[in-house]
């Protein structure tokens, strides 16, 4: 099954800038398809895949930077832009 996922990360600290880039370089380095936008990052890939990352990546970003907001809309099916 594919997925299309729109995730947005709000880092609850003063420095909110550096800890969403290093997220979304975080996430271009799996493989999967990334977009980054201006308000949220577009996620593509299969059911598994996307939902370990994910997974991975939000505790990842817990660990290192502590708290964030996340919110992820996700929708099965292939939304890539064409």
């Amino acid at each position: 099954m594919y997925l299309s996922v729109q995730l947005s990360c709000y880092p609850l600290k003063e420095d909110y800038k550096q800890p969403i880039r290093d997220l979304i370089a975080r996430l271009e380095q799996t493989g999967l398809e990334v977009y980054a936008g201006r308000m949220s990052t577009e996620i593509f890939g299969d059911y598994d895949e996307v939902m370990k990352v994910l997974s991975d990546t939000m505790k990842w970003s817990f660990e290192t930077y502590g708290k964030s907001v996340f919110v992820a809309k996700i929708m099965e099916g292939d939304r890539r832009p064409k």
